[in-house]
């Protein structure tokens, strides 16, 4: 059964995809390709790079949370805006926030197809976290 485009977007973001392989492939469409700036740079990764990047995030966080605060969509186009919270292998017992995201996907077939992403080191300044209030 194919989920609505806002549905397979959130589930992906919050479901265990950097543990288990068979999220990668319930949520990305197998010509998925993801354009990413980050602070790090530009990357474009395609399904089989992004199932490898989910692997290596297997083997540094113990945990990895999304806390989502604007999901919006226009048909087959999906906007997510969220944090990502982490448990390191190093350190199981504190969360911290790793990076803030906005993403905007085209799903296709039920799938998330073609994505542009934007990343950006997380920090806990007050008025960065109260930006995460939901808009009314």
């Amino acid at each position: 059964m194919s989920l609505e485009p806002k549905d397979c977007v959130a589930k992906f973001y919050s479901s265990d995809f950097y543990k288990n392989p068979a999220s990668v492939e319930e949520y990305l469409h197998p010509d998925a390709e993801l354009f990413w700036n980050s602070s790090g740079g530009f990357h474009k990764l395609t399904y089989p790079e992004l199932g490898a990047l989910s692997q290596e995030l297997s083997k540094s966080f113990e945990s990895l949370r999304a806390d989502i605060s604007h999901l919006l969509s226009d048909q087959d186009m999906v906007t997510i805006r969220f944090t990502y919270y982490v448990r390191t292998v190093e350190n199981p017992d504190e969360e911290l926030p790793m990076a803030h995201f906005i993403a905007i996907w085209q799903v296709k077939d039920g799938k998330m197809y073609r994505g542009h992403q934007i990343s950006q080191q997380a920090d806990d300044s007050p008025e960065n976290l109260d930006s995460f209030l939901p808009i009314n």
